[in-house]
Order: C-alpha cells, then sequence, then structure tokens
C-alpha cells in the first residue's frame, strides 16, 4: 500500500517539531504514513495546493507566514477558520473540495485554558501582545472560554485595528503604553516572535505585574525565553507554546486520521529532548 503523504508548509518551518510529533503517532497506531517539511515561498502555494488535490499529500498544517494567505486557495472554511480568518489545517472532504480548518483555537483552549475554573474565567482580564500568526485564534479560544475582557498590543497600531474589525469588543492599547498597565492583567500572552531569537527581545518594562500574574508563551523553541525565565525568577506561573502546539496537532491528526492520539510521556519526553 502507498505511504501517505503529510507536510507542515511555512517559511522557515524546520524548527518546527511537528513532523517529530506525527511520526511518533503514525508508528504508535500503525499508519502507513509520513510527515514532512516543506519549505515553502509563496510563489509554490498553489503547486502544494495541487498535490492536495491530485492526492500526492493527504494534508497539510500551514505555519507562518501562510495562514491567511492559504485560504484564497481552498474551496472554503470551516469551524473555528470561520471566524478567525486563520487556518492551520488542510485536507480534502469526502466529495474532494479542499477544506481549510483552524486547531489552533482548540490548541489554545486544552494547553491552558481548561484548567482554570469557569467561575474564575469570568473575572480574568487578559493582555495579549501581538496581532499576526496565532493572535486570533487566541483571542476566539479566550472567548470560547467564556474570558471576555481581552486587550491587545501590537508594535503596528494599524494591524491591532484590522483585527478589532473582527473582534468587535477588544481593547486596544499603543505598544508603548502597555507597561504603565501591566498590573490591570491576570494573564499575559506573548503572540509575537519576539524571544525567538537572544538578538530580537521585549524592550518594554513588565515589573509593575500582579502578584498571581499568569504568563503564557505561544514560542517552544527555546523552552525558556528570556521573559519567562524573568516571571519564573520572580515566582510567577509560566507556561511555553509547547503544549499548544501538542493539543492543535492532536485535532489535526485526528481530523486526517479519525484517531484521536494520545499524548503519553514517551511523546512529551521525546519532544522535549528535541528542544534548544
Amino acid at each position: 500500500m502507498k505511504k501517505k503523504k503529510f507536510a507542515i508548509v511555512g517559511s522557515p518551518v524546520s524548527h518546527s517539531l511537528s513532523p517529530i510529533m506525527h511520526n511518533y503517532w503514525f508508528k504508535k497506531y500503525n499508519i502507513n504514513a509520513e510527515y514532512i517539511f516543506l519549505d515553502t515561498d509563496k510563489s509554490e502555494i498553489q503547486s502544494v495546493i495541487d498535490k492536495i488535490k491530485n492526492k500526492e499529500i493527504k494534508g497539510i498544517n500551514v505555519t507562518l507566514p501562510y495562514k491567511t494567505t492559504v485560504i484564497s486557495f481552498l474551496s472554503k472554511t470551516i469551524n473555528d477558520a470561520n471566524e478567525t480568518h486563520s487556518v492551520n489545517t488542510v485536507m480534502l472532504d469526502e466529495k474532494d473540495n479542499l477544506i481549510g480548518e483552524n486547531t489552533d483555537v482548540f490548541g489554545f483552549q486544552a494547553a491552558y485554558l481548561k484548567s482554570i475554573p469557569n467561575q474564575e474565567k469570568k473575572n480574568k482580564k487578559v493582555l495579549i501582545l501581538g496581532a499576526g500568526g496565532v493572535a486570533p485564534s487566541i483571542i476566539l479560544a479566550l472567548l470560547k472560554s467564556k474570558i471576555h475582557n481581552i486587550t491587545l498590543s501590537n508594535r503596528t497600531y494599524e494591524k491591532s485595528l484590522f483585527l478589532k474589525k473582527n473582534f468587535k469588543n477588544l481593547n486596544i492599547i499603543k505598544w508603548n503604553d502597555f507597561s504603565t498597565e501591566v498590573n490591570k492583567f491576570d494573564i499575559i500572552i506573548n503572540a509575537t516572535s519576539l524571544g525567538l531569537n537572544s538578538s530580537d527581545e521585549f524592550n518594554n518594562d513588565f515589573s509593575n505585574f500582579k502578584k498571581n500574574l499568569v504568563y503564557i508563551d505561544t514560542i517552544y523553541n527555546p523552552p525558556e525565553t528570556k521573559m519567562i525565565k524573568y516571571f519564573k525568577s520572580n515566582q510567577i506561573r509560566t507556561y511555553n507554546g509547547l503544549n499548544m502546539l501538542i493539543y492543535q496537532g492532536q485535532k489535526a491528526f485526528y481530523l486526517w486520521n479519525k484517531i484521536n492520539p494520545e499524548v503519553d510521556d514517551e511523546l512529551l519526553k521525546l519532544l522535549e529532548s528535541k528542544l534548544d
């Protein structure tokens, strides 16, 4: 039987742990498939889409910078992808329509929000830093979890306003002003790429934080960004982006294979061993 092929599409993608995770699950569930990197230029997206249509590739995950770009190549978007206008999982349906879905919303909810009691969620105030890639998915995940007091700040102010068109009750604060507001928030989420490279870090002042703050960084490699180290040293609860990667991948795997794969200790150890 011919081996099924899946891929992660973006630029760059070599840092992604998705191939390790999906190939682990293929082996565990005896599925004759492989998951590969496809470092893709914008001009090559059509060619990748054609391979899915021709069934050379069974499905793809889409990462930066193509989560919105890919939409124009699809037959339709469904579920959370409709509300976020962001797609990270692509496949053919039973009628061979090219479908775009968003599993980042589920990934964020499962990784960080399920453990917060419902009663507490109503009163949480959240600050999201960054308006790109994953930001709309985080906003929708918060709203679906009944957290409605959401503020966003982005280096480019106009990009924040663009997001506000989709999420009317979103509060916007200018990038250079959020430091003075830090003490108002129960949860701060880094949805920027700041911290991915040591040369590219936050210059903002975070010292005015709440003592019971939770800090979430969507970056998972490195596992401890400068910001995570800073908050950890101040006894603040911190999370990196690894759990979000795992749970969005779990849902994508289910959509493609109709198997809900287990997130077991062996997988966690394997992924953690691959981090810098």
